[in-house]
């Protein structure tokens, strides 16, 4: 339901509670007693049979008895009574509730789903049961069992924790940094990541998110929302379970590197959310962003009385990739007029152990006006010989000095050693962050950084597949049907082999022999050659072929081939008797002496589905760990930023006499094992290793691939929605244009460039509402870079030139209910259908996508999309705000029962 009354939630302007109670210490006297003395403005009403009134508040046995229907019903009683409430709270029309009540149980025939079946039929929304409960201070709610109330702030805390979120509301509170809202989720029956993470994106009152998370069940919804939400504010992120005790089993050794948590880590990364690893570093960020936005820049000055600490600001920020700022000979000399001789006269600016409120505001005000640096950290080591608190003073002053003449917004963090006193209140009383340790400084710092450098990455446009694979999806579909049919869970060496090579994937091929004589007719062209061939048992039945010497390298004559052929089989027989021998697969050997040995592969995490993972391969793969995980669909700069994490990626640049190997075809290999999991969804673990690279190429040597049934229902195992192939078409209406209709993709910036060049500036006057004159980067960005989950843009490409010649986009609300238009042709094609074309695949998809609605603003003297729309069945409402503007509606699920009808 996503956002779907959520409001109601966040700012009801009544409440009932149900469950109220008079008893010391009673879940309900204490949310009762938070409730009243937060400050709500709105109407309370109490619920519960057993009073009729409670410290004076007057109470009803039941809702019917309540003075109309609250905006939100918290409730506290037993666990027992809970399904009850909620269902006739549903049926009286309450929009939302909060289930503080614990105890209600998992699972089919629990509570919980009780709660569950009676709420959605109504829409009615549920935050809980088993939470904290809800503050909204900025309307002085707080609905929950807090032991302290929050302050009002800009700052959403979303928890799977009460505990947590408690923790964290006290700490702020005694920090003077405060929240927009504080939700716990507990178990979430319906309320989850998704809609929150949804509706504080959207929300004004909110400039950051943080999140504590102990596990995530709707991926692709979380995926989608965190995506959404992370290109508009910082999102922070606290995972618990970070190290669990045991590890899952694992076929290959792309399963057993991909754990758990760094799978959670990939999909944080993927979202652009920021991760940080325990409370005290979640701490420090909300101190960060309770105070700071975000800024351009990474480039950190740093201001202090001691040398000592000043160096070890230095090595944390070199130790979390931030970057010191330099200071120019000029600056050098200017802070030489003001500061005295013995200062450091570099980054960091030691003032010295002496220093005073006077030398803190002579050189904070120099850096503060200086453009080598984009943020001021300021130190302060306690001396006998200054007051640390003029110190602190004279940072603020100077501060707001150089904002009241908007001098400088830059951003300023502060650490007063061993203050607990008078300089942390001035700071507070001001807004300046303040921290305890440089440590932390840094790492908020460095919050703001991460954040900035995430914005942009998901904003960037990649690079185009250098040569646009032709990929077999048929053949590689019938391989993987006709093994599962089978039953089988493995591909053999030759179904691997026909799997890859549908998709380009460069794999050392394979030969079968079912005996010795077989074997060397298979190994005598690369014998010819002078080429070693390498021999390997197959057998279904045998999977782990080295465990009984199935596997033989470097077979270099024919006598030999012949040899090793029969004392495979021999062996294989005498190991497992029952085992199905086929024979054994011929391979070439490679020997690649400057190649660098990587693993390429794929598996299925239980909650996020499909994971690429790549990284350093060989026998030893396991044991130097020197992976990095993705989620999937990749591109080629996704791709890169994969392979930019690992160890490998500085080897596969050129040393000594080794040249460097050929990173393009490494990163298309990943795309391709990324389309090849989207295609053939029935793919489970896919582990080439070793893959061999060097300045000639990539290639497979071996490869091991796990396959199962998949449900046509769940096809699509993506938390990231892939690249839809399927709505690539063809349209046959013009002899003089060869037209490919496709969804589009992220690296199509230069394909709308060049299409605006062919729009007058009427019909773009028409379609976005103003004269347009320039289209930037993240304008452009903003169409071609879509979340296939909640929008859909088609694009109209003439195959021979490649030209764009038309589009049309359509975006869901957050409910998925409704989605909204755009359409827009090239002007000199006006008038060929074009338009019609577009508007017709638009609605198309918007009824198999299961969309209720399709509406669009059109202006009033834009004729030409009204009578289309009239035509397609649109119905044409005036707005009443706006006498220029018209309001086009289409019910596409009826439509599409009257055409069905009329068929």
């Amino acid at each position: 339901m996503s956002t779907y009354r959520l409001q109601s939630l966040f700012a009801p302007k009544s409440l009932a509670l149900a469950g109220a109670s008079p008893r010391d210490l009673s879940l309900g006297r204490i949310v009762l007693r938070n409730i009243r003395e937060g400050g709500f403005k709105g109407r309370v009403q109490l619920v519960n049979p057993r009073y009729t009134e409670i410290d004076g508040v007057p109470a009803v046995s039941g809702l019917d008895k309540l003075d109309g229907v609250p905006d939100l019903l918290v409730i506290t009683a037993p666990p027992a009574e809970v399904p009850g409430l909620i269902a006739d709270a549903a049926g009286r029309g309450v929009p939302a509730a909060v289930v503080i009540t614990s105890g209600l149980g998992h699972g089919p025939g629990s509570l919980a789903e009780a709660v569950s079946r009676a709420a959605r039929p109504h829409g009615l929304r549920v935050l809980g049961p088993n939470c904290l409960g809800l503050l909204v201070p900025s309307i002085g709610l707080n609905a929950s069992f807090a032991t302290r109330g929050a302050k009002v702030g800009d700052l959403a805390l979303i928890s799977q924790s009460g505990a947590i979120a408690s923790s964290l509301v006290e700490w702020a509170s005694s920090r003077s940094i405060g929240f927009s809202a504080v939700a716990s989720m507990g178990d979430a029956v319906d309320v989850d990541f998704g809609d929150l993470l949804d509706y504080f994106a959207l929300d004004r009152k909110t400039r950051a998110i943080l999140m504590y998370v102990e596990s995530i069940t709707d991926t692709r919804k979380f995926m989608s929302a965190a995506r959404g939400a992370a290109r508009v504010k910082p999102v922070i992120v606290v995972k618990s379970g970070r190290n669990p005790l045991g590890a899952r089993a694992a076929a290959t050794h792309t399963g057993a590197l991909a754990g758990t948590d760094a799978v959670y880590d990939a999909a944080f990364r993927r979202a652009g959310l920021l991760r940080v690893l325990d409370l005290d570093e979640l701490f420090a960020a909300a101190e960060t962003l309770g105070h700071l936005s975000p800024f351009e820049g990474k480039r950190l000055a740093i201001l202090t009385n001691g040398g000592g600490i000043g160096v070890l600001a230095v090595d944390r920020l070199v130790d979390v990739g931030g970057t010191l700022a330099t200071l120019s000979e000029q600056r050098v000399a200017e802070l030489d007029a003001v500061l005295p001789r013995g200062w450091s006269r570099s980054n960091p600016v030691d003032i010295v152990g002496d220093a005073d409120a006077k030398r803190y505001r002579a050189a904070l005000e120099q850096l503060l006006a200086d453009r080598d640096n984009d943020a001021v950290l300021v130190m302060n080591c306690p001396t006998a010989l200054a007051s640390p608190a003029d110190s602190a003073a004279a940072v603020v002053e100077t501060i707001q000095r150089a904002r009241a003449r908007s001098m400088s917004r830059k951003p300023v963090l502060t650490v007063w050693v061993g203050d607990r006193g008078e300089a942390t209140r001035i700071f507070d009383q001001a807004g300046i962050p303040h921290y305890e340790t440089e440590s932390e400084a840094i790492r908020g710092f460095m919050h703001l950084v991460r954040f900035r450098e995430a914005n942009d990455s998901l904003m960037e446009t990649p690079p185009s597949v250098p040569t646009q694979f032709v990929s077999d999806t048929e053949t590689a579909r019938r391989v993987v049907a006709d093994a599962i049919a089978d039953g089988k869970t493995w591909l053999d060496p030759l179904e691997i082999e026909r799997l890859l090579t549908a998709y380009g994937i460069p794999i050392a091929p394979a030969t079968l022999a079912r005996n010795g004589f077989e074997a060397v007719m298979a190994a005598r062209p690369y014998l010819a050659k002078g080429q070693a061939v390498v021999l390997k048992i197959l057998s279904p039945d045998i999977v782990h072929k080295s465990e009984i010497d199935g596997v033989r390298l470097n077979v270099l004559s024919e006598e030999a081939v012949r040899r090793e052929t029969e004392d495979i089989l021999a062996r294989a027989r005498a190991a497992q008797p029952d085992a199905r021998l086929i024979g054994v697969t011929v391979h070439p050997m490679y020997v690649r002496p400057k190649a660098r040995e990587l693993i390429v592969g794929a598996t299925d995490d239980p909650t996020f589905g499909p994971v690429i993972v790549f990284g350093r391969g060989g026998t030893a793969v396991e044991v130097l760990n020197d992976t990095a995980l993705a989620l999937p669909p990749l591109d080629m700069k996704l791709a890169r930023e994969l392979v930019d994490r690992t160890g490998a990626a500085p080897l596969l640049g050129g040393y000594r006499n080794v040249p460097p190997a050929d990173r393009q075809a490494l990163e298309l290999m990943l795309v391709k094992i990324s389309q090849l999991l989207a295609d053939v969804p029935e793919l489970r673990e896919i582990d080439l290793n070793p893959v061999l690279a060097d300045e000639s190429g990539v290639i497979a040597v071996d490869a091991r691939i796990t396959i199962a049934p998949v449900a046509q229902a769940k096809r699509s195992r993506f938390a990231v929605r892939p690249y839809p192939k399927e709505w690539e078409s063809r349209i046959e209406a013009w002899e003089d244009l060869r037209v490919l209709l496709r969804p589009v993709r992220p690296e199509d910036e230069g394909l709308y460039l060049d299409f605006f060049k062919h729009v007058s500036e009427n019909d773009l006057r028409l379609r976005f509402f103003a004269p347009v004159k320039e289209f930037s980067h993240t304008f452009i960005a903003r169409m071609t870079q879509i979340d296939y989950a909640r929008a859909m843009v088609f694009v109209a490409v003439d195959e021979r030139t490649g030209e764009m010649l038309g589009g049309v986009r359509i975006h869901s609300d957050a409910n998925y209910e409704k989605g909204e238009y755009a359409v827009l042709v090239r002007s000199d094609l006006k008038g060929r259908g074009l338009g019609w074309i577009l508007m017709r695949r638009m609605i198309e998809y918007a009824r198999a996508e299961g969309l209720q609605q399709v509406e669009g603003q059109v202006l009033r003297d834009n004729t030409t999309m009204l009578r289309m729309c009239t035509d397609l069945g649109f119905r044409i409402e005036h707005d009443p705000d706006d006498p220029g503007l018209c309001k086009v509606v289409l019910d596409v699920q009826a439509q599409g029962q009257v055409a069905s009808a009329a068929e």
